[in-house]
This record gives C-alpha cells, structure tokens and sequence, in this order.
C-alpha cells in the first residue's frame, strides 16, 4: 500500500475546507433568515434571542451581518 504524497494530501485538505468554508457561510445566512423570520413572528430580537437562550446580540448581529434588518416603522432613519 503506498501513501499518497504529501502534496495531494495537502490539495485534498484544501478542497475539504473550502468546501466547509462554503456550507458554514451558506448556514450562517440561513440561520440568520431564520432569525429575521423569528423577529416577524415574535416582534423583537430580543423575544427571538431569549425563546433560543442566546445572547440578543448574537441574533441581532447575525440579521444586521446578512443585511436583513427592516427599517422599523417607530425610528427613523
């Protein structure tokens, strides 16, 4: 049985980990339209964060990173 050679291993790992790096980032936006359709339904990112236990800057965050936080009606702008 003969080893691959260090050079493949090394382009192989690079291949897995850019296509983790693509899955993680693609998560992340799914998660934070997720968090977006949780402020919908419960009002706050603070009501989203707390029925998750998490911090309301993680959700809050997470929303504003992946551009998907709506001007609200009461502020401006």
């Amino acid at each position: 049985m003969s080893a691959k050679p260090w050079r493949q291993r090394v382009h192989e790992e690079d291949e897995l980990l850019e296509q983790l790096r693509i899955q993680t980032t693609e998560a992340a936006a799914r998660r934070a339209h997720a968090y977006a359709d949780g402020v919908d339904d419960l009002g706050t990112v603070y009501k989203v964060a707390k029925a998750l236990n998490k911090p309301w800057t993680t959700v809050d965050q997470a929303i504003k990173k992946h551009g998907l936080n709506k001007a609200r009606p009461d502020t401006t702008p």
